[in-house]
């Protein structure tokens, strides 16, 4: 007994300094908070795209013209991406002038496009910092006038765009009873 009381003592007492050891954690910064809600966020909106089978991909809410389709959601997502992710790395955009919403209809053209838009955001996102994030970009807006903004606060806006249009998908979703991948169960840990 006095033995294993030792051993116990002397082991406790090697493991502390050991655990002291342990590096810090780094400080939580803007940057890594918007690039993993970015990533969530695309998960959310392609695992939907992915769900949703392509004859509900043409269906809306309701029948005002102006609402749009689950398809045309998820090409407004990508004609967007492509816009502020081209915007945020200072280059032009490689879909300028193609209105998505208005020309793809079917599900594999869509999920391509999404996917491509994604893709040209993805290098945007991991190579975001909260230094680079400060620095200032210009923004070419609709209406064809240009504001000045930081790349951060238009990846802010790139992000919460595509949540509110996830949003959109959700209750298209829930419309035919779909659950959406927000609301799936959590795997047991």
């Amino acid at each position: 007994m006095k033995t294993l009381f030792t051993t116990a003592l002397i082991s406790t007492a090697l493991l502390v300094p050991a655990f002291a050891q342990q590096a810090p954690q780094a400080p939580p910064t803007t940057s890594a908070f918007l690039r993993n809600m970015y990533n969530g966020n695309k998960n959310n909106i392609t695992r939907s795209a992915d769900k949703v089978p392509e004859d509900l991909y043409g269906l809306r809410p309701g029948p005002q013209e102006e609402v749009r389709t689950f398809g045309q959601h998820l090409a407004h997502v990508a004609n967007y991406n492509f816009l502020w992710c081209s915007q945020a790395k200072g280059e032009k955009n490689p879909n300028a002038g193609i209105n998505f919403e208005a020309t793809l209809k079917a599900k594999a053209d869509i999920l391509k496009v999404l996917a491509d838009s994604f893709a040209h955001c993805d290098p945007v996102y991991a190579g975001l910092n909260d230094e680079n994030g400060a620095q200032v970009v210009e923004i070419q807006q609709e209406s064809g006038r240009v504001v000045r903004n930081t790349r951060m606060a238009l990846l802010m806006l790139n992000v919460v765009h595509n949540n509110e249009i996830y949003g959109n998908l959700i209750t298209t979703m829930r419309i035919k009873s779909i659950v959406p991948p927000s609301s799936e169960p959590r795997p047991a840990r």
